[in-house]
């Protein structure tokens, strides 16, 4: 064989062992592509979708104007919390991070008069106490976030529901 056709099947080789690593890549990207559209597409279906993630339209993660805008003046305000009183029967505490965002959202309706029902606060798989009290908290992990309900014993209970941010995402 001489020198130009050994010159040209190196070449050719080399070529054909170039195309063949291109394909090879190509063909383990559209692979991880597809797993990664598997991945994702299971943990959209893991994400819980909360009953209950915000007090008149108030929620995690807001700023502090914000708040004001829908909840008009406090009733006491500071850099890091607020108090707001809508009525004798429902008071809120809204509180803030150095951010001015909340982290806090609590709610207390004294008697339960005008509390959410705990079903469409925490669900409907809660221990309800004989004396009536209940109590459950919901964490939303993948949300940043979880919900307390409590509602203590007797027949003019005070009800407590409160959004707090983990304290992983503060």
């Amino acid at each position: 064989m001489n020198k130009t056709k050994k010159h040209f099947l190196a070449k050719l080789v080399v070529s054909l062992l170039t195309l063949v690593g291109i394909i090879l890549i190509a063909a383990v990207s559209v692979a991880n592509s597809q797993k990664q559209t598997v991945r994702n597409t299971s943990r959209v279906a893991a994400v819980q979708q909360p009953l209950y993630s915000d007090y008149r339209g108030v929620r995690i993660g807001m700023k502090t104007q914000e708040v004001r805008a829908k909840l008009g003046e406090p009733l006491q305000k500071a850099d890091d919390m607020d108090l707001y009183a809508f009525s004798e029967k429902e008071t809120a505490q809204i509180a803030y991070d150095a951010f001015h965002s909340v982290t806090t959202v609590s709610v207390d309706y004294l008697g339960g008069v005008g509390a959410p029902d705990y079903k469409s606060v925490v669900g409907s798989d809660v221990e309800v106490k004989p004396d009536g009290a209940i109590y459950k908290v919901v964490r939303y992990d993948t949300l940043g976030f979880w919900v307390y309900y409590n509602r203590g014993a007797g027949d003019n209970p005070i009800v407590t529901i409160t959004l707090q941010k983990s304290l992983d995402n503060r």
